[in-house]
Parts: structure tokens; C-alpha cells; sequence
């Protein structure tokens, strides 16, 4: 517990809606760590622009926080959708007779 109370001034829980949020200062140059292969390194800031290396493994999926809710958003729409299965059909028919 020692070791753990010489982080506590970098350390800040902050609420985000029901979870709490673990606050981090990085200088240029500094990373943290998200398990054994995520790796995130502050690479430039100018302003209020920050510019984040992400070093992941290919598979790993990573998207900007608007990009996904995006995504999120048009799966959500196309699962709810119903499909008239007669027209479907009709279309495929007439696909395969050209």
C-alpha cells in the first residue's frame, strides 16, 4: 500500500455520469499503459489541441469518441428495421432472371 500512496497526488477521480474517472497529467513525450498492448503517448500539444499516439495491436478497434457513437447510433437504426421478406424475395427473383 506504500508504493500506491506515492501516486496519489497524480491520481484524481473525477464523476462521469455513474463511473468515476481516472484523471492522468502526461507531459510530451510521456505514456500510460492500458494492459500489456495498449501503450498511449502524448505526442504534441498546441493550444487546446492535443495530438495522442496509439500504439495497439491491429486487431484492437479504436475510433475518435464521435466517430463511434455514430457507428453505434446506424447499427442501432439498421437492427431495427423491418424488412418486407415478399419484396426481398421479388428482388432476387427478378435479379436472377437478368
Amino acid at each position: 500500500m506504500a508504493a500506491l500512496k506515492s501516486f496519489e497526488p497524480c491520481l484524481k477521480f473525477v464523476r462521469n455520469g455513474f463511473r468515476p474517472m481516472l484523471v492522468l497529467t502526461r507531459k510530451i513525450g510521456e505514456s500510460i499503459k492500458i494492459n500489456e498492448d495498449v501503450k498511449i503517448t502524448v505526442i504534441d500539444v498546441k493550444g487546446k489541441n492535443i495530438r495522442l499516439g496509439i500504439d495497439a495491436p491491429r486487431e484492437t478497434k479504436i475510433y475518435r469518441e464521435e466517430v463511434f457513437l455514430r457507428i453505434k447510433e446506424e447499427n442501432k437504426s439498421a437492427a431495427s428495421q423491418q424488412f418486407d421478406l415478399g419484396k426481398v424475395s421479388q428482388l432476387m427473383k427478378d435479379k436472377l432472371k437478368k
